[in-house]
């Protein structure tokens, strides 16, 4: 598993933006000991954008003999054709899927959205929190500053938003829009994302990813609402909100879902289409109101 690779940045407005670029006119930019200078970014920079571009999914490292580059995916070229600059929030949204469910990468974040419980906590309280759970699961010594390091990062990432006004504006973090993290007075509140029926593109990714890494068209409502991976703890989303959202899953005019309601369980059945086509798809369905929010 992977800690504290970012070099304490977190990712900035732009920067995915900057590493599609390069790595469109060489997919071994990463490797150029002079990749900083033709980014315009320092050297530790750099290295954090490398660790990001992997962290969000985006794009794969690929290792042939003796040499690596990276390689776009499936959900990179979506971003890369759509929303590069991550203008808006079901771009966001995406991105932040990746970083929660990329365990062996992003470890710290799949722990804080999946496994951690507590909405209302101090950096101190959570710091701690991880580190025991690490210490349970790894047979390496993992130290508290790479994870304290990781906590402080992951806070930055959703809450550092600035405003019009703020000389600063130029290091925003693009995911700060899903008002996942709010910290006021030195304690920290994970709140619930809000969104609707504009925001279908995200939900139905979520779950059929879900579906495509489970092998199953099939997801009871329990199972949306509390197990990793889901609505529920990756967007901290309450029962109500998320039975609203599949309910509108349900009116879509080319891929509906089922939903199918009774006393013992309340179940989803996905439709038979792929996570990355669904968007694709919803995209062109409602390009101008999906990315409006």
């Amino acid at each position: 598993m992977g800690y504290s690779q970012h070099q304490s940045f977190y990712l900035r407005d732009r920067w995915l933006s900057k590493a599609i670029k390069n790595l469109e006119v060489n997919n071994s930019f990463f490797y150029q000991k002079d990749a900083f200078e033709k980014m315009g970014l320092g050297k530790n920079m750099v290295q954090s954008l490398k660790h990001w571009i992997i962290a969000t999914k985006l794009f794969e490292e690929v290792k042939e003999n003796n040499n690596k580059y990276h390689q776009i995916t499936s959900l990179g070229s979506f971003i890369k054709e759509k929303d590069r600059a991550i203008k808006y929030f079901n771009s966001a949204g995406l991105l932040h899927h990746s970083l929660a469910t990329n365990k062996e990468i992003s470890t710290t974040w799949y722990w804080f959205f999946n496994v951690y419980t507590e909405t209302v906590f101090t950096r101190e309280e959570v710091l701690g929190e991880l580190a025991n759970w690490v210490q349970k699961r790894e047979k390496r010594v993992v130290s508290e500053n790479s994870l304290k390091r990781d906590i402080d990062c992951l806070i930055k990432l959703y809450t550092t938003g600035g405003s019009a006004s703020d000389p600063e504006e130029v290091i925003l973090s693009p995911l700060h829009k899903l008002g996942l993290l709010e910290e006021r007075n030195g304690i920290i509140y994970k709140k619930e994302v809000k969104m609707d029926k504009d925001n279908l593109l995200l939900v139905g990714y979520t779950l059929l990813e879900f579906g495509e890494l489970h092998n199953t068209l099939s997801i009871s409502l329990d199972d949306i609402v509390h197990k990793e991976g889901l609505l529920g703890k990756l967007f901290n989303m309450k029962r109500s909100s998320i039975v609203t959202l599949i309910s509108e899953w349900t009116e879509h005019l080319e891929y509906p879902a089922i939903f199918t309601r009774t006393n013992n369980l309340d179940t989803l059945r996905l439709p038979d289409v792929s996570s990355i086509d669904f968007i694709k798809n919803e995209y062109q369905r409602k390009v101008e109101k999906i990315y409006d929010n």
